[in-house]
């Protein structure tokens, strides 16, 4: 087979990167990362001290606890700016850079950045929407800076019909790295043995107009003859280099799974049943806020644990699972698998998928929290040590008609015991969740009850809802006490309803809770 685009070898790429140049790199979390091409960057950059001094933006954290991914760019003087969604797990090494005020970094939510690749792509000002308004996007509060080296504000806020904006401003990017599965003989990319599709067309798009280079990595050639042209996501004309790598991996805990790219359907998938424990009890009362025909968005943490319920349960059909990288349908992949699904529905681009949140499309959102203040507010994105930044959390959050945001009521420590039907508080946590102020405003609740937002608080030892502006405990665990067990534990005065109920006692025992029976 005859290919008209010139293939060169990983180690070429670094040479086509102009010093002081600006990088988009495509990839998400554990999926569609350009690994060989990161690889040889590292490498170039400690032999030769090029390419240096690069600004990067990356949707969200690409890479895994070990030196993967992004992690391969932890090094002072190859990058002077970061812009990316999420810093947390995925890409330690680089958020040492971050703290060690050694580079400048911003984090803005992770579809503003996908849907910003677009409006690169169309040489459009920005993007105007309301998500980030009163978090720490807000350039009144943080901007989303991430350390004190950071200066310049690149979020302003506006007003149209007297109403408040954010309006995020389109960087003009020259360089990109992108992946697919499959390239033909004329250099058309293939997304067919992919888990997602990303935004790596408006990527590609986006540096393509601006003058600037699109390499791709591909795992494989066929002739066009025998593929769909429907899977042919990104034109050749887009593409200036290719670089082949025949191990690419699926995502960086599978090589290939074809349930997940959705070639083939899996007839009677099986996932591992989990024990019964905190997690898996938290999961459960969540999930019965579940209601038929449900469109929801599952979070990382405690909330992945609802796919494995819903599946117990056999009510996975009776909803849609969605997860913010595109996947629509299916049961949502943990781990390094985040962001895939065994036997999707659809698999669509993830600005579109960002799109349908921020419009209020999502039904219910079930997210995790770090710390929960007075006022309602939650903060994921900066605790402890740790500067993870927000990954989608903010549209997700932001854009849902429910929220249930779910974790234990303290942390650090914490011993529990499921046991006769009943939570025993073996050892407490070192410390609160439930605090005065948070540390960095991620949800802001005022904003979601203006809006009308149903906010739940689902806890180890009871259920919150904000009721009247006001955090009200409206059911409580069996097993525990009310004072020593949650008013002790919370730094500021709950409300406590009048109509104060039990915890549904089915949640603790290891049997099926007849979660179908509670949809409709």
């Amino acid at each position: 087979m005859k290919f008209i685009k010139k293939i060169i070898p990983a180690n070429q790429v670094p040479k086509l990167i102009k010093n002081n140049g600006f990088l988009i790199i495509g990839g998400n979390g554990g999926t569609g990362a350009p690994e060989k091409i990161l690889v040889e960057i590292e490498k170039s950059f400690i032999k030769k001290k090029r390419p240096k001094n690069l600004t990067i933006f990356h949707i969200t954290g690409l890479g895994a606890v070990d030196k993967l991914g992004l992690n391969h760019l932890n090094h002072k003087g190859l990058i002077k700016r970061v812009i990316g969604g999420n810093f947390g797990l995925q890409i330690p090494f680089m958020k040492n850079l971050i703290v060690s005020n050694k580079i400048e970094a911003y984090n803005f939510p992770q579809g503003i950045l996908s849907q910003l690749c677009r409006t690169m792509a169309a040489k459009q000002p920005g993007i105007i929407s309301k998500v980030g308004l009163k978090t720490y996007i807000d350039p009144r509060i943080e901007g989303g800076k991430m350390n004190k080296k950071t200066k310049i504000n690149l979020v302003k806020l506006i007003k149209i019909d007297n109403e408040e904006y954010l309006f995020y401003k389109s960087p003009k990017p020259d360089f990109a790295i992108i992946r697919g599965s499959t390239v033909d003989e004329d250099g058309y990319v293939y997304m067919d043995q992919e888990g997602t599709t990303r935004e790596d067309l408006s990527i590609a798009q986006a540096v393509h107009n601006n003058g600037g280079t699109v390499v791709c990595q591909f795992k494989r050639h066929k002739k066009s003859s025998t593929l769909n042209p429907h899977l042919a996501k990104i034109p050749g004309f887009l593409i200036d280099f290719y670089v082949h790598d025949p191990k690419q991996k699926q995502t960086y805990e599978i090589f290939y799974d074809k349930f997940r790219s959705g070639e083939k359907k899996l007839k009677n998938p099986k996932l591992t049943k989990i024990p019964l424990d905190i997690r898996k009890v938290i999961a459960r009362r969540a999930a019965l806020e579940l209601k038929k025909k449900d469109v929801v968005n599952l979070g990382v943490g405690v909330s992945v644990g609802i796919s494995n319920v819903a599946y117990e349960e056999d009510i996975y059909k009776d909803i849609t699972l969605t997860v913010e990288a595109g996947v629509v349908g299916g049961i949502p992949g943990s781990g390094l698998n985040f962001g895939t699904a065994i036997n999707p529905k659809a698999i669509i681009d993830q600005p579109y998928q960002f799109d349908f949140y921020d419009g209020g499309g999502l039904n219910c959102a079930f997210l995790s929290f770090a710390e929960i203040d007075k006022e309602g507010n939650v903060n994921v994105s900066r605790f402890g040590k740790r500067n993870d930044g927000a990954g989608g959390f903010i549209n997700i959050a932001q854009g849902a008609k429910k929220v249930v945001f779910s974790g234990t009521l303290t942390g650090g420590g914490l011993n529990t015991k499921i046991e006769n039907g009943r939570l025993k508080i073996i050892q407490e946590g070192n410390h609160r969740k439930f605090v005065n102020k948070v540390n960095q405003v991620t949800f802001n609740a005022k904003n979601g009850i203006k809006k009308g937002q149903t906010i739940i608080f689902n806890t180890d030892r009871g259920v919150f809802k904000i009721l009247n502006g006001k955090i009200t405990l409206i059911e409580i665990a069996r097993g525990i006490r009310l004072k020593e067990d949650i008013i002790n534990q919370i730094s500021f005065k709950i409300n406590i309803s009048k109509n104060l109920k039990k915890i549904s006692q089915n949640i603790y025992f290891d049997k099926k809770i007849g979660l179908k029976k509670n949809l409709n």
